[in-house]
């Protein structure tokens, strides 16, 4: 059976010992998700993870391995494997390749887990409120 493959990150940057995780608008539907995309030939997951960040947000950083989430999700009705990373965000740029497609928007928890629709990055952002160490540490 064929499983495509993507990986994504969850940007994240503290501020005033608080965590605040960056998303972006998807191009279509203009829903709030994270920089995410299939995985490039010759890079590695978390390489291309943080190929997706540059190219969708403008960001790039540490991107910390292994990922935080690995979890099944449907892409064009077949089942589709997504690896997603945490990424400390050292670099913003003011103007970045998909600037003109995509608004960004740094969030805390809390408010970014009332955006997003997906079930499993919803809870994965509750959880990440509930334990900041899981952020701290990296």
């Amino acid at each position: 059976m064929l499983i495509l493959r993507q990986s994504g990150v969850l940007p994240y940057r503290m501020t005033a010992g608080k965590a605040e995780v960056l998303l972006v608008t998807s191009t279509r539907r203009k829903r709030w998700i994270v920089p995410k995309g299939w995985i490039a030939l010759g890079l590695s997951a978390a390489d291309s993870a943080a190929k997706e960040a540059l190219e969708e947000a403008g960001v790039s950083g540490h991107v910390v391995t292994p990922a935080i989430e690995t979890y099944i999700d449907r892409k064009w009705g077949y089942p589709c494997e997504m690896e997603l990373f945490l990424m400390r965000v050292e670099t913003v740029l003011e103007d970045w390749s998909e600037a003109k497609q995509r608004k960004r928007q740094w969030l805390s928890l809390s408010e970014a887990a009332k955006r997003v629709k997906s079930k499993t990055l919803k809870h994965l952002l509750i959880r990440l409120e509930a334990q900041p160490a899981l952020l701290d540490q990296h």
